[in-house]
């Protein structure tokens, strides 16, 4: 089970107290954009085995989304970040690096 804590309310709670909204940091196209562009965004998404960027919302608390930092083979949780920020922080980085997953 992971233990996520919130960024914007600083609850933490098991993760059937939030909500999976896939992954984070996507570049969203608009409707000037051509297929292969729109595809990209809507069917192919990283598949990384290790670290990995996602976004998740507090769905039984505050209700807002964020992103959280998690490696998908040992279900470690690097830290959780405001989804306002456009890059994960140099804090959350670090975490990474520190463990040898960079």
């Amino acid at each position: 089970m992971l233990l996520i804590t919130c960024p914007y309310c600083g609850v933490s709670g098991e993760e059937t107290e939030f909500a999976p909204g896939g992954e984070a940091h996507l570049k969203r196209f608009g409707p000037g954009a051509d297929e292969g562009e729109f595809a990209g965004y809507l069917f192919y998404r990283k598949n990384p085995k290790g670290p990995h960027f996602e976004r998740w919302r507090h769905a039984y608390g505050c209700g807002k989304w964020f992103h959280v930092a998690r490696d998908t083979v040992t279900l470690e949780i690097y830290g959780a970040y405001k989804a306002t920020e456009t890059a994960p922080p140099q804090e959350i980085l670090d975490r990474i690096a520190a463990r040898g997953k960079a």
